[in-house]
Parts: structure tokens; sequence; C-alpha cells
């Protein structure tokens, strides 16, 4: 398989990016790889690259994207950051991925038994990581039930996958209020913008149409 060339990109569109996604996740589930060259994508992307998707998942070390989608150098743009949430650096990198290098697609991709969700729901304190963690506070608040506050911790493995859930939802929310840029490509239907969940467990990714 080789790297994709900005002809192969340009005959992109999100839904044919998605399924691309799919068919990956699927490979991953049963062991498969696709049969590509590294070093010959290595050699194919040295004068330009053309991905055809964004992704911003969190740094956790089970979750990353060029594996879990089977996808090669030169295929996705991947942003990871603790809890996958966006600032405006982040939005600023998805509108150079989206409105200048090409992209057709944008997933935000949470995941079970997230540490940093685990962390916003105890109240952790440390360092840079206090503020951080405050960024996935509306989406602990949003979950209203359970309502008791003995239930609402790392414990409850339930609580904080519905938050991680919430969390993806809020972010592309975000996305389409703070960045005019991906908003209007969005609506031009230039750009789709889509959540989606790995299951640590099986591997398996469930995506949010």
């Amino acid at each position: 398989m080789k790297a994709h060339t900005k002809e192969t990109q340009a005959a992109m569109t999100p839904a044919s990016a998605l399924d691309e996604l799919k068919v990956g996740n699927e490979r991953f589930q049963k062991s498969l790889k696709a049969d590509r060259n590294l070093l010959g994508q290595v050699t194919d992307t040295s004068t330009g690259q053309y991905p055809f998707a964004t992704i911003l998942s969190c740094i956790d070390s089970r979750v990353s994207s060029e594996l879990i989608f089977d996808q090669g150098i030169g295929d996705i743009f991947s942003v990871r950051i603790a809890g996958n949430f966006v600032n405006q650096d982040i939005l600023g990198s998805m509108e150079f991925a989206c409105k200048l290098a090409g992209t057709k697609l944008i997933v935000v991709l949470g995941h079970t038994s997230c540490g940093a969700v685990k962390g916003a729901c105890d109240n952790a304190e440390l360092g840079n990581l206090t503020s951080m963690l405050a960024k996935i506070k509306p989406a602990v608040n949003a979950i209203k039930e359970p309502a008791d506050v003995s239930l609402r911790n790392s414990s409850n493995i339930e609580f904080v996958n519905n938050i991680a859930e919430k969390n993806v939802n809020l972010t592309i929310q975000k996305i389409l209020e703070d960045s005019s840029v991906l908003a209007e490509m969005h609506e031009n239907g230039e750009i789709d913008i889509i959540g989606g969940m790995y299951d640590i467990k099986t591997g398996a990714v469930t995506f949010y149409e």
C-alpha cells in the first residue's frame, strides 16, 4: 500500500475517510495489517504529505491512532492530549490539517477507563495537571446520574465511561463554536467532525455518527 498522494487525497470524501478508518479498525481487531512498506512510505512522503483524516485522541499508551486504525506514514494527523479536549493551539493545528493540508475528517476519539477522566472525577490535584483536568470538568458536571456523591468517582467505571462519551460530544461542540474555519468547512460539507470511543478491552472503535 502506497502513501496517499495529492490525487488520492482529493478523491476522498468525509464519508470515504470514515470508511477507511472503520476498515482499518476491523483489520486491527483481527490482528491483520495492510500490506505496506513503511520505509517506502517515508520516501513517498519526503516531498509532501496528504493525510485524509485528523484524529484527536488521549495520550493513553494503549490508544495509538496509527495502530488501532492500521494506518501508515502520511495517512493521518494525530493530535494527542490527556482527556482529548481542545484548546486554541489544538484548534489551530486542526485548522491547518483541514484547511491547508486537506484532511476530510476530524475524529474526536475518547476511550474507556480514561485516566484523565478518572482524575477529573476524583478532583485530582498535581501541578499543571490540576488546570488540565479542569477542562474535563464540564463533562463530569453534565452527567447527573448517579446523584449519590459516593458513586461519582473513578471506582464507578460506568460513570467514568459516560463522562468520557460526554467529553467527546462537548469537545465537538467546542470545535464548532470556537473555530469559525472548521465550522464553515463543516457547514459546506468539506469536512465531517464526528466522535468515537475506543474500547481498551476489545480494540473496537464505536463511532457516533
